[in-house]
């Protein structure tokens, strides 16, 4: 499983968090959340959009979080993330205060957007040990700056240690320009994600993966496709040494 290889090879190093939770049944997600917690993993997160229908209220989506942790260990910390497929559901100020009241979640991937909406989350979390960690790199400096935790999304793929140095110099007057270049770069997020990040990792920092995936046909990846991750490569390395980071 690659969570406990991950676990393993962290050594204790880094926190390491993981989710696997996909079934619709409470029975079913309940066997894969403590099964990912024998890992070792800090943290298994829990996807919203698993404890309602997109039709259900917030009642019901409550009812079924409730249910649910009564059903797993208490000794297991938790977090949400707001996937957004197969439908994106952000958790509400209500649900929000009740998670809060639990004492069992640490860790929120909010993928709202606005970022007016995570200032408010942020006044929701205020003085709590569940951190807000911002999906979107477009809000991801403004969002430091009012009290977001750190960055959770997709472009840690590409360029991680990018994203590091804003996170820990989001005071810095560099840090704009920084920011307004990582976001630029993120559009290649819907130019043919999952399978150009695989392509990324495969080709410009050799790792043994293929560019198979289960959401994209690989082909589809175009030769202009691979040009464009190519030069997002080259810009990111240029970046790194003007930031003064290791890639």
């Amino acid at each position: 499983m690659v969570a406990k290889a991950v676990v393993q090879a962290s050594k204790g190093r880094i926190p390491v968090i993981a989710s696997g939770h996909i079934s619709e049944s409470l029975k079913d997600q309940e066997a894969e959340i403590t099964e990912m917690a024998s890992t070792g993993v800090d943290a298994v997160i829990l996807i919203t959009n698993r404890l309602a229908k997109k039709d259900e209220g917030d009642d019901i989506w409550l009812k079924n979080c409730e249910q649910l942790l009564a059903r797993i260990p208490r000794d297991i910390p938790l977090g949400f993330y707001e996937c957004p497929y197969p439908y994106k559901r952000l958790l509400s100020e209500d649900n929000i205060r009740w998670c809060l009241g639990t004492g069992r979640f640490y860790f929120l991937k909010d993928t709202c957007c606005d970022i007016r909406q995570i200032e408010e989350k942020l006044s929701w979390l205020k003085g709590s040990k569940l951190k807000l960690y911002n999906a979107n790199t477009s809000t991801l400096l403004e969002s430091l700056q009012i009290g977001a935790s750190g960055y959770s999304g997709v472009m840690a793929n590409f360029h991680p240690e990018l994203y590091v140095w804003l996170c820990e110099h989001y005071k810095d007057e560099k840090a704009k320009e920084l920011s307004d270049q990582l976001a630029m770069m993120s559009l290649i997020e819907r130019q043919y994600y999952p399978v150009n990040a695989k392509y990324f990792l495969s080709v410009e920092e050799k790792l043994p993966i293929r560019t198979v995936c289960r959401v994209q046909d690989e082909g589809g990846l175009t030769e202009t496709f691979k040009k464009e991750i190519d030069m997002l490569s080259r810009v990111s390395d240029e970046l790194a040494e003007a930031y003064e980071v290791r890639r």
